[in-house]
């Protein structure tokens, strides 16, 4: 008996997705939490140093920036805190920034 091409073809391919992983080291579940917790602290870490990066561009661009416009800063989410780093470029003075935040 012969199967049409295209059994045959997703038969080839589940085998050799089997022998892949086969050939994987086996993970236990503490490997992976573990590996999903560095994870979770670099991606922590990389966005602190985007927002430090971006209030030490501020500072350079416009002058020292007040505590409380540094904490809302600290708050935006990762793709606010992108923009920002794109519209710094446009801004001239404190006002620019505060009004880039209130939008």
């Amino acid at each position: 008996m012969t199967l049409p091409k295209d059994l045959q073809a997703g038969l080839v391919t589940k085998i050799k997705d089997w022998e892949e992983e086969k050939k994987m080291p086996f993970i236990s579940p503490t490997e992976e939490l573990a590996m999903e917790r560095g994870e979770q602290k670099g991606i922590q870490q990389g966005v602190k140093r985007e927002q430090q990066l971006i209030i030490r561009l501020l500072n350079r661009r416009i002058g020292e920036i007040e505590p409380s416009l540094i904490n809302i800063i600290y708050n935006l989410k990762i793709d606010q805190l992108e923009l920002l780093g794109e519209a710094l470029l446009d801004f001239s003075s404190v006002s620019d920034l505060e009004q880039w935040l209130q939008n």
